[in-house]
């Protein structure tokens, strides 16, 4: 892990700065912090406050924890705290956030590419039934995440995570988090080049390193060589995806400014191709740029996405070349288009060395402990002994033997993992929501699951592929305005004019093949209770009214309002 003195900013054409503060570019000379959140960055790097957790806040408890370190620096080792139980959405934006502080926390472990041993797997399984009552949910950036974590155990916990090389370093906080990776990274047959090495230099030199510890905001990171094109790279401030170079053969085209949240962008590509061992070098210019000319001043336009859109991919690409890289890039290919609706791995594939990977489908990524200990066991039983996370919430089992496959398939069944589940169980995915987040205003998880069910039982023969997102607010960390149904939580008036959970539908947003963001019909909102008949109805207008071949979002994008209401 490197471990290096914050730099001066790189200021090629430094003007003195004036009365006016601008964005706070460091590169344009305007150092001094313009917000509460800069204050506390230049104050002390988050990355210090590990020292005072293990010496001081441990030994003394959670009310011995500065503010500045329990809503800010924390972060840049994992740690937020989580929601206190019985406070309704409608309190979420009235309350302070020392109101809404339980003394518990949520810990984030990094996953980086998605991959883990089942060593690894066992280690978070052990912590999550020891010290997370169970907890350890699967993220959609491929994390694991526990809840109700005291701070007496977090020394502890690193030291288990850490013995088997996990980490929690930087996996929230205005950091370069999780770098994501194609599940099937190395093994797949019809990879276009393994991103493993790359993922792995990106991890050596940025994570925990000081000279990038104090970014503008967060950080995220994609490198996929998959021609399914799996790892969301349209949505991630830097992403290199895999293409074939005419001349120069397998490598990476640079995509920049994609994220979601209230004010979505899809990504741009710089037109540039690098091969897979200069992946880690331009990461890390792009990561100093942003450092650099990131906006500080208002924390809403912070995000690498905003100065993207205000130079565009040229200036952009010019600034990386003639200012950090040094050097020309080549200019390259785009990505084809996947050929292939699914993106997550989900049942049995072929890897090139004969054997076979197993992709499976938790329910909205909610697992527990003993399930992911039971997981790393039967993976062992089976003769493997790598395991891989999803941007889908879902998991994989690598290096499975032909003759194991079925009897694999039929242990993940019995632990309700399934390796060939319905359209709503795979496409379905939901954040974290009320039961634990303090930004969430709805409940999703629960949510989610229930609406599996509804729409197997009222859909059995439904068989488009199809993704339904929930998020409980307005966030997006679970993607709503890429999904095909999109479900912003909010409250909403029901018929007898009470404020109840509810949320608003972004309909045909879609990844892949054509990516966009949904469509959002004019005053439509739906009550929780409504949601099963509300989705059941659009889906049957669409069987009803789709044209040979004509995807939900295309159907969406064209329908006319009565029939998405």
């Amino acid at each position: 892990m490197a471990d290096t003195p914050a730099p001066t900013p790189r200021t090629p054409a430094r003007r003195k700065a004036g009365r006016h503060r601008g964005e706070g570019q460091w590169a344009a000379g305007h150092l001094t912090p313009l917000n509460a959140n800069e204050q506390t960055k230049k104050d002390d790097d988050g990355l210090n406050v590990r020292t005072r957790i293990e010496t001081i806040y441990s030994q003394r408890g959670f009310d011995s924890i500065d503010g500045a370190d329990l809503r800010g620096r924390m972060r840049w080792w994992g740690l937020y705290t989580q929601r206190k139980p019985g406070i309704s959405g409608g309190k979420t934006g009235v309350l302070e956030p020392e109101e809404l502080d339980d003394e518990y926390f949520m810990l984030r472990v990094r996953v980086d590419g998605g991959q883990l041993t089942t060593q690894q797997l066992r280690v978070i399984a052990e912590v999550s039934q020891e010290f997370a009552r169970g907890t350890a949910d699967i993220t959609d950036r491929q994390n694991i995440q526990y809840h109700w974590i005291r701070i007496e155990d977090v020394p502890e916990i690193w030291r288990r995570l850490e013995g088997v090389g996990l980490s929690t370093t930087e996996a929230c906080g205005d950091t370069p988090r999780v770098v994501l990776g194609s599940p099937v990274a190395g093994i797949a047959a019809d990879e276009i080049v393994d991103g493993t090495p790359a993922v792995e230099e990106i991890q050596r030199r940025v994570v925990g390193n000081k000279a990038y510890s104090n970014l503008p905001r967060k950080f995220k990171s994609a490198v996929s060589g998959s021609p399914l094109l799996d790892v969301a790279h349209e949505i991630n401030d830097v992403a290199f995806v895999g293409v074939h170079h005419p001349e120069l053969g397998p490598g990476f085209d640079v995509w920049v400014g994609g994220g979601l949240s209230t004010n979505p962008k899809i990504g741009v590509r710089l037109g540039a191709w690098v091969p897979v061992e200069e992946v880690a070098d331009v990461h890390e210019a792009v990561v100093s740029i942003f450092r650099d000319y990131g906006y500080r001043r208002l924390r809403n336009r912070a995000r690498l996405k905003f100065l993207v859109a205000d130079w565009g991919p040229e200036r952009f690409r010019r600034v990386l070349e003639e200012e950090y890289l040094l050097r020309r890039l080549h200019d390259g290919p785009a990505p084809e288009a996947p050929l292939e609706r699914w993106r997550d791995h989900v049942g049995v594939h072929p890897q090139r060395d004969g054997r076979f990977y197993v992709g499976f489908a938790p329910r909205v990524g909610r697992v527990d402990g003993t399930t992911l200990g039971k997981i790393a066991d039967l993976a062992e039983q089976h003769g493997s002994r790598r395991v891989r996370t999803t941007v889908e919430q879902k998991m994989l089992i690598l290096d499975v033997t032909e003759d194991q496959v079925t009897p694999l398939t039929e242990g993940l069944h019995a632990l309700d993992l399934t390796t060939t589940p319905s359209v709503f169980r795979r496409g379905t995915m939901a954040c974290t929501g009320i039961e634990f987040c303090k930004l969430a205003i709805v409940e999703t998880k629960a949510r989610g699951s229930h609406l599996i069910d509804e729409l197997e039982r009222r859909l059995p023969d439904f068989d488009e592929p199809l993704t339904i997102n929930i998020n409980g607010c307005p966030n997006s960390c679970a993607r709503i305005q890429v999904a095909d149904i999109g479900l912003k939580g909010q409250l909403v008036t029901d018929d007898r004019g009470e404020q109840v959970e509810g949320y608003q539908v972004h309909l045909g947003g879609s990844l892949g093949l054509e990516p966009g963001f949904g469509r959002k019909v004019r005053g439509l909102k739906v009550t929780s209770r409504e949601l099963p008949d509300y989705i059941e109805r659009v889906l049957r207008a669409y069987q009803e009214d789709r044209e040979e071949g004509e995807r939900f979002s295309q159907w969406a994008a064209r329908a006319d309002e009565g029939a998405l209401k």
